[in-house]
């Protein structure tokens, strides 16, 4: 299947604009209708990142000895968890010591920081709110189950619920104001994480079905008719705007649908209140539902994309929604994020499937940032994760690459593909400029034995007929692209080159079984390198010959 790439002159022209920012400019999201990038110090900037294991920054001492490991990965930015019940464990005191330790040794290893915010919820449950919170279930309600069961999950109904974190993330983001603002080395926050009612479908509490069986509220109707992008076709299949009830405007989403609201509302207010003490760009993850998984069965409510709008026009505070990708599917989850006014960045993802993947999400979804989560259980040595390339190897050649990428993502001037042993189709085909680039996983000759299990590759146009493609695993065939001209299509030259002090160096010119005797690139199918191509187009004696 060919992928065509797509227009991307608006963002381009923002970007020229935010690139005049005064340094002094907190991190902010540049956005358009074809995805957005993140800015800081009036610059562009790519997200190498990594997700700490929910227990690896509970103290000051781990920052010692985390961050210096996590730095020779080539990661550039660590999400970290901030828990409610680390910062406030007595009602109105507050403590960040341990926030100040970790950015203080960021600081120290070049590291940026990304926040990610363990209030009210964390995986649809409530076990980083403080013991103060969870003792008291009259003032702060649970949510509830079908059998009448109180769950260890805070309802999204509870008023001093709601005031008490929105307190704590305030007194968080004006802390982080007061220690950062200057260094920036505090990027973003997420907002809660994986949030959604884990149960049959929606919180069965008093309070909860006294809502849910009055009238939507007009005003959610009006604004999801009034969305100017397109409603998912989830959303456009249960829609129905002249209903009354949840169940008549609904249907059968109509319980995931409702804690859409509920959640979007809550978060919205908690957002707000952050922004009002320090506006870092600001997003909210989301827990994909496995194959087969229904709602209740995953976190019902989450900003999946089925009924993201919902999110979109309740909680107008967030910048961007990310999904959280273990699944083997990541191409098809990915990219139902990839909408207008959406940048990417993939907060999680499988730790093990993660060098792949980040090619495709920097190249084909143009990405701002990717993030294997658990990076900390790496070792940094890339011969101890296995014989494939690591994620270390990824990001170097990646962080070699970033400003041109960077650039090129802009304009849209990038493409990216993965390839799985596995995979129904043999070969993909991307389009870029005026050429077709056809991938098919790396094999022997001459018993054309498969040498690697999976490949993957990006590619970015610098010039017309110049391109640097960094990949490991494939074999790559050029074309000219049939919608341009007739002209036929060659190899001019096929180098690998590395880049040291800002120069691109030569390593080895490729003219000969690298290359299939000057006919396609085939690169290493175990390590990962960086080629740049110099294609060509010419008339053809034959007119008609193909």
């Amino acid at each position: 299947m060919i992928l065509k790439s797509l227009h991307s002159s608006v963002l381009a022209a923002c970007l020229l604009g935010a690139m005049n920012m005064a340094v002094s400019e907190v991190p902010t999201i540049v956005k358009s209708s074809v995805g957005g990038q993140l800015i800081v110090n009036g610059k562009p900037y790519l997200i190498l990142g990594g997700e700490l294991g929910n227990s690896s920054a509970g103290t000051a001492a781990q920052a010692d000895t985390v961050l210096p490991r996590i730095t020779e990965m080539h990661v550039n930015t660590v999400l970290m968890p901030v828990a409610w019940e680390q910062i406030e464990p007595v009602e109105g005191r507050f403590d960040f010591s341990i926030q100040d330790h970790w950015i203080d040794v960021a600081r120290e290893q070049h590291l940026h920081l990304v926040f990610l915010w363990f209030g009210s919820w964390k995986n649809g449950f409530s076990s980083y709110a403080p013991s103060w919170v969870k003792e008291d279930t009259k003032r702060f309600p649970r949510a509830v189950a079908a059998d009448g069961t109180e769950l260890e999950i805070l309802s999204t109904l509870g008023t001093e619920t709601l005031k008490c974190d929105g307190r704590a993330f305030s007194a968080l983001m004006s802390h982080v104001k007061e220690k950062d603002r200057d260094q920036q080395t505090v990027l973003m926050v997420q907002v809660e994480n994986e949030v959604g009612y884990l149960g049959r479908g929606r919180d069965r509490s008093s309070a909860a079905d006294h809502l849910f069986h009055n009238p939507v509220p007009m005003e959610l109707i009006r604004k999801l008719q009034n969305d100017r992008d397109a409603p998912s076709p989830e959303m456009r299949t249960h829609f129905n705007a002249a209903g009354k009830t949840w169940r008549d405007v609904f249907g059968d989403a109509a319980d995931e649908v409702f804690m859409a609201w509920n959640y979007a509302r809550y978060i919205q207010t908690v957002a707000e209140r952050g922004k009002q003490a320090y506006p870092l760009p600001m997003y909210v993850n989301c827990q994909l539902p496995a194959p087969a998984e229904r709602a209740g069965e995953y976190p019902s409510g989450g900003p999946h994309p089925y009924y993201l709008e919902v999110y979109r026009v309740t909680a107008p505070s967030l910048d961007f929604y990310s999904p959280d990708i273990y699944w083997p599917n990541f191409e098809y989850w990915i990219d139902r994020f990839k909408f207008s006014g959406n940048a990417i960045f993939v907060p999680e993802a499988r730790l093990e499937s993660a060098p792949y993947n980040a090619f495709y999400a920097y190249g084909e979804a143009g990405a701002f940032g990717f993030s294997p989560f658990g990076i900390e259980s790496l070792q940094p040595s890339p011969d101890a994760n296995g014989s494939g390339p690591g994620i270390k190897d990824v990001y170097q050649v990646l962080g070699s690459l970033s400003d041109m990428l960077l650039s090129a993502q802009a304009s849209g001037r990038t493409r990216g593909l993965v390839l799985h042993s596995n995979s129904p189709r043999p070969a993909q085909t991307v389009a870029l400029g005026d050429y077709l680039f056809e991938a098919t996983l790396s094999r022997s000759w001459p018993a054309k034995t498969l040498l690697t299990e999976d490949g993957a590759m990006i590619v970015v146009q610098t010039n017309p007929n110049e391109f640097y493609i960094a990949g490991s695993g494939l074999s790559v065939s050029f074309y000219r692209d049939p919608d341009t001209d007739n002209k036929l299509c060659g190899i001019a030259n096929i180098e690998e080159v590395t880049r040291s002090g800002g120069e691109w160096l030569t390593v080895r010119r490729l003219n000969g079984d690298q290359t299939n005797q000057g006919r396609q690139l085939s690169m290493s199918p175990h390590e990962v390198h960086i080629y740049r191509i110099i294609l060509y187009a010419t008339d053809r004696t034959v007119p008609n010959a193909k």
